[in-house]
């Protein structure tokens, strides 16, 4: 049977994680686990790109990420977790791949220019955050993974990534002339997004979340001031679903009975907005109490998150070892002393 294909996909240790976590990443890594040889992990490194002056808070975020993970379904028998400083070997081939890497290639990274321009409170001016691009090849490429799952959005890290790989590959071979990496391929996922509680972007810089470990009354609370059609101001106003962000959680969670009963009463103002969120709550609660739960039992036993990344990280760098052996012998940097000393002495005994 033949092997299964690799996916490398990581998240920056944020903490908590929220239900535009849950819809835009773990619910697509919890379908690719089953399908593919998953290896997901804490890209802790990255978080410095940004947020290098305050590390203190990376290994409790690392822990409560982690937690969510598994609370939400990711399952370590079927996936490897890991945490990106404990492998090392991440930061050789970064440095290598940084090397070959045109510094024009770094520039033009569409989301670049993107975060100077809307991260004013920090200075990005550093080399991390222009080369982070690098660090992320090397993330994928050490495991040889042959796909990413991205957005379209991210698509040019990918294609920048394989830019590196082709790179790579044109100055140095393995043996018997081999390419020593695959190039990735985007795995274009569907990326379903809900709005935040005052209709921006879910984010917790937005304050607009709803966090998977909320308890009931919390987010009863929470969706009990979230924005509806500000053209609605009256109870006797009819409504359009279509731009309330309420009526968008409907539609993930509400049954097609509810939804429909939802857009007609909304537009005859039939119901009004007060009603239209508890009837939400109710469908919503469901689909997180399973989660909650089972976070629960992990809070309750802590130190099994910590094994579950210790095991991990240790099986994924055994896999970049053995990138690395193939990266040095196909560079040439292999200096083994004794081998060198044995051939030498073998040279001087020939005629």
């Amino acid at each position: 049977m033949p092997a299964r294909k690799r996916v490398l996909s990581g998240m920056r240790p944020t903490g908590r994680l929220h239900l535009g976590h849950l819809v835009g990443a773990l619910e697509n890594w919890i379908k690719l686990q089953d399908q593919y040889q998953c290896f997901f992990f804490v890209a802790d490194w990255h978080a410095l790109t940004t947020d290098y002056a305050d590390t203190s808070q990376i290994t409790d975020n690392t822990c409560q990420m982690v937690t969510d993970w598994l609370a939400a379904g990711l399952d370590p028998e079927k996936a490897t977790f890991f945490v990106q400083s404990r492998v090392p070997e991440h930061a050789e081939l970064s440095l290598l791949f940084s090397m070959i890497t045109p510094l024009g290639w770094l520039e033009r990274v569409p989301s670049y220019k993107e975060q100077r321009e809307q991260i004013r409170d920090k200075d990005l001016g550093t080399h991390g955050f222009l080369g982070y691009p690098v660090l992320q090849a090397a993330d994928i490429l050490i495991y040889k993974a042959h796909f990413v799952p991205v957005g379209e959005d991210q698509v040019a890290h990918v294609e920048l990534t394989r830019e590196i790989a082709r790179r790579f590959n044109s100055f140095y071979k393995a043996s018997r002339g081999r390419r020593v990496f695959p190039e990735p391929e985007a795995l274009l996922t569907p990326t379903p997004k809900l709005p935040g509680l005052d209709g921006r972007k879910m984010s917790k810089s937005y304050g607009n979340v709803l966090e998977l470990a909320d308890e009931p009354e919390t987010i009863r609370e929470k969706v009990s001031a979230m924005l509806t059609d500000p053209q609605r101001v009256r109870r006797t106003d009819p409504g359009r679903p279509e731009i309330c962000p309420v009526f968008g959680y409907h539609r993930r969670y509400s049954t097609e009975a509810v939804i429909k009963q939802v857009d007609r009463d909304c537009r005859t103002a039939a119901i009004g907005c007060v009603d239209c969120k508890a009837l939400m709550v109710e469908h919503l609660l469901p689909v997180l109490e399973p989660i909650r739960e089972r976070r629960r039992q992990y809070e309750a036993r802590p130190e099994s998150v910590a094994n579950i990344l210790a095991e991990g990280s240790r099986k994924a760098r055994g896999v970049a070892r053995r990138t690395m052996n193939q990266v040095r012998e196909a560079m040439q940097m292999v200096f083994d002393w004794e081998k060198r000393k044995r051939l030498r002495a073998k040279a001087e005994r020939t005629p």
